[in-house]
């Protein structure tokens, strides 16, 4: 039988630690044990970054990036081309497009594909206000820059049938895709910035 080699907090912070992506309950003991060890030179000021974190940053109500102000820095900026809408499933697709300067252009962060065996819908997503900010006018690119999996080429497929009602509208929108320099199975945050920006210049219509 197991015993408990730890107090009820160690034990507490190495679960928590468990539940980030990417660490597995022996990553979380050694990622705790390292946290611990150095308490006043990394614990101490990570758990003040968490406070500060969970007391000023939010989601963006315009595009669903995460910022300490409201509209976010990016949707702020008035230099951006407010024309080009780039579409992405998640924050850190959003940021990796940023860190390789692969566009100008504005955002929507939709929160994730549609994957029916996980229980996820048009509904779950933020499709519905992509439309809207799309019908509100101003918009005559739209981006498709999901990642090349199947749920994420099912997502763009729905997508591109929501927009193309807006035609019937009078709303002249073209849509694009990345161009296949994001291999089939790629996620873009784990993409170079060169592939990423090649990927964006050569963008297709969808």
């Amino acid at each position: 039988m197991a015993r408990h080699v730890a107090g009820a907090e160690i034990e507490r912070l190495i679960q928590l630690l468990g539940k980030l992506p990417g660490l597995g309950p022996r990553s979380a003991r050694r990622a705790a044990l390292h946290l611990i060890k150095k308490k006043e030179s990394l614990l101490a000021p990570l758990t003040a970054a968490f406070r500060a974190a969970l007391d000023t940053v939010g989601v963006c109500s315009i595009c669903g990036n995460v910022d300490t102000v409201e509209p976010c820095t990016v949707c702020r900026d008035a230099t951006r081309d407010g024309s080009v809408l780039v579409v992405v499933e998640d924050v850190s697709d959003l940021w990796a497009l940023e860190r390789a300067g692969a566009i100008d252009a504005r955002y929507h962060v939709l929160g994730g594909v549609l994957s029916p065996l996980d229980g996820v819908g048009p509904g779950d997503l933020a499709i519905a206000t992509l439309v809207e900010r799309c019908r509100q006018g101003g918009i005559r690119e739209v981006v498709l820059a999901v990642n090349a999996t199947v749920e994420g080429q099912t997502t763009a497929h729905y997508v591109t049938d929501q927009l193309a009602q807006l035609a019937e509208e009078g709303h002249a929108i073209t849509v694009t895709r990345l161009a296949h320099g994001v291999p089939v199975g790629g996620e873009l945050d784990y993409l170079d910035d060169g592939t990423l920006a090649q990927a964006m210049r050569a963008r297709t219509k969808f």
